[in-house]
């Protein structure tokens, strides 16, 4: 099983980035997925998740009306468009595959993803 998270970089504050996670190796649509972030010296933190179908998605309330996580079935990818980026949005952002779980309550939960990409590096300079 793999996933690659991509679409990191710097951008100003205000600005704009999408993130996309290709996976493979698993049964994509039989996987919630979710994205996490880690700052430095600081816990991961759930960020955005989505059911296997893409009909239910959740969010941290810190990034709520900014960013949007979708997903293509067909292609096995998963994505994060995030606006509005801040400063405390600055993080590695990893996405990760749970085929077991699908509850909201559970999708928030980093320990009960089975699977993780590599992370991808988001900075945004104020």
């Amino acid at each position: 099983v793999q996933l690659q998270a991509s679409g990191g970089g710097l951008v100003q504050a205000g600005g704009s980035l999408r993130l996309s996670c290709a996976t493979s190796g698993l049964t994509f649509s039989a996987n919630a997925m979710g994205w996490f972030r880690q700052a430095p010296g600081k816990e991961r933190e759930f960020v955005a998740a989505i059911t296997r179908g893409g009909g239910s998605t959740y969010y941290a309330d810190s990034v709520k009306g900014r960013f949007t996580i979708s997903r293509d079935n067909a292609k096995n990818m998963v994505y994060l468009q995030m606006n509005s980026l801040r400063p405390e949005d600055t993080a590695v952002y990893y996405c990760a595959a749970n085929q077991v779980f699908s509850s909201e309550s559970r999708l928030r939960v980093g320990a009960l993803y089975k699977n993780w990409g590599q992370g991808t590096l988001v900075t945004v300079s104020s």
